[in-house]
């Protein structure tokens, strides 16, 4: 392995994980990308490597990060669990009541869970809806209160890739009266000294790496049908990934997908799950909350997406048609557009973290996600 590729530390047995990376690196499929790994507290594997730009003038450094896209969905979900812990938010009541409009157009019996589970019926926006209607914080959130399902509710999941932090974080501002941004600020990533944040403060953005988009979709969402749940969905906004690289994006609370931070900083928040809910004696959940996230929704063929999913209470759960190389253990994921993978996997007490610049194919993780996961999992058997 060549040390001017992959910097930082591992354990020996996860030398497999550092030449992954390597191999990654060297073959330019990764640009630049983390990867942490977390075992009963302690760090494992520690790792970055690359560039930040496409030029590859800037180096990939121990405290660069990145928007994280929807892996922020899952401290997004973190945050409603600890209100739950707390006994300020129950997941089976219905989101009205907490947030009275939302009942408008027969969305009274749309749960907490159901938000937590894209299972709500409530998938996207109705059109007409612009990208500068996401940074809207009142505006989008007031839409999605008037709107009317697209699906009857629990019944099937079906990806609320744009919106589920306006839905969530509308519910986390209705209780704790505070944004989503600032919650996670003081609530969790402050407590636990984790370098993430929702949007990005204006002063770490000369330490972002930009993101470079993914190749296009494998399909064109203006051939479907305008009443496809994918082109509803998807569609509204239609996103170019390069917008998270503008300052309006980043100054925006969208608990969806534009966190920033690297592998260390997420490992570091996800590991709560891992542990127990508590990370270096910060407790941020019980285990009883924790058993929730298990508590199966969906299964089967996402109605936005088009693949199989499986869905506990926030996170993602095991499903080996889709993603074969995360065992079918007591493990809950998630991770985002691109790539980028968050795994939490509550026997083995271990979290693996890893997030990248460079976007790839795919709608849930890429070759290189499961390049570094298998690796990972040779290793601890």
């Amino acid at each position: 392995m060549t040390e001017a590729r992959v910097h930082g530390t591992f354990d020996d047995r996860f030398a497999g994980v550092g030449a992954a990376l390597d191999e990654q690196l060297a073959a330019g499929e990764e640009l630049g990308a983390s990867i942490v790994v977390d075992i009963d507290g302690q760090t494992v594997v520690d790792i970055w490597g690359g560039h930040c730009d496409s030029d590859r003038t800037t180096e990939w450094t121990s405290d660069t990060i990145t928007n994280v896209w929807s892996t922020t969905k899952t401290i997004t979900n973190l945050a409603a669990l600890m209100l739950v812990d707390r006994g300020e938010l129950d997941v089976f009541a219905p989101v009205a009541d907490y947030w009275p409009q939302f009942a408008a157009n027969g969305k009274e019996g749309v749960e907490v869970r159901h938000l937590m589970s894209h299972t709500s019926g409530v998938s996207g926006w109705e059109q007409p809806f612009t990208v500068e209607d996401l940074f809207d914080w009142q505006k989008s959130t007031e839409l999605l209160a008037a709107q009317s399902l697209w699906w009857e509710p629990g019944k099937a999941s079906g990806y609320h890739a744009q919106n589920m932090g306006h839905l969530v974080g509308e519910v986390i501002r209705r209780v704790t009266g505070k944004h989503l941004k600032e919650f996670v600020a003081t609530e969790i990533a402050g407590p636990l000294g984790a370098d993430f944040q929702i949007g990005a403060r204006e002063a770490d953005w000369p330490r972002i790496a930009d993101v470079v988009p993914p190749p296009p979709l494998p399909i064109d969402l203006s051939v479907l049908p305008e009443d496809n749940l994918m082109r509803k969905t998807l569609g509204s906004p239609p996103l170019e990934a390069t917008v998270a690289n503008t300052a309006p994006w980043r100054n925006a609370d969208m608990g969806a997908f534009n966190g920033h931070g690297n592998a260390r900083s997420v490992a570091r928040i996800m590991s709560a799950i891992s542990l127990g809910g508590a990370v270096d004696g910060v407790r941020l959940l019980t285990p009883k909350t924790i058993d929730l996230i298990f508590e199966e929704q969906s299964n089967g063929a996402d109605l936005v997406l088009g693949i199989p999913l499986r869905f506990g209470i926030g996170y993602g759960l095991p499903q080996l048609d889709t993603v074969p190389y995360i065992p079918d253990d007591r493990i809950c994921f998630w991770g985002g557009w691109g790539g980028s993978m968050i795994i939490m996997d509550l026997d083995r007490r271990m979290t693996v973290s890893y997030m990248m610049n460079k976007m790839g194919p795919g709608l849930v993780g890429s070759p290189r996600s499961e390049a570094y996961l298998r690796a990972v999992y040779e290793a601890v058997g």
